[in-house]
């Protein structure tokens, strides 16, 4: 089963931390990525830029708003995101507990839905 695993953070953490520091945290990263995808069960991950750069589209009755920033004032935010292919909630939970972020954040882990999608 696919699982999501979404992490959340507090940007103005990762932007206090020093440059050693942040280097070692994204070459932890960076190791989570290889072995995941060397056992072939990644399907995607993607680190976000700032919340700075987020716009928030609504609609309603019938009118399109837009907004510059997130959708809503929270403590953490989304920074990134892996899909993996995980036997189990259990292996699921293991890999986010290995997840770098989880330490000075968290992840939260939720099984991806499957719906069939059109032919082409």
């Amino acid at each position: 089963m696919k699982y999501m695993f979404l992490i959340y953070n507090e940007e103005a953490t990762e932007a206090q931390m020093a440059p050693p520091e942040f280097q070692e945290v994204m070459e932890e990263y960076y190791a989570f990525t290889d072995e995941v995808h060397a056992k072939g069960i990644l399907d995607r991950a993607a680190p976000l830029e700032s919340t700075e750069t987020a716009t928030t589209v609504r609609v309603r009755s019938g009118g399109v708003t837009t907004t510059d920033g997130p959708f809503a004032e929270t403590k953490e935010q989304l920074g990134g995101f892996y899909i993996l292919e995980c036997a189990n909630l259990d292996e699921a939970l293991d890999y986010a507990a290995r997840i770098p972020g989880a330490r000075f954040g968290c992840v939260e882990v939720r099984p991806v839905r499957s719906v069939p999608m059109p032919s082409d």
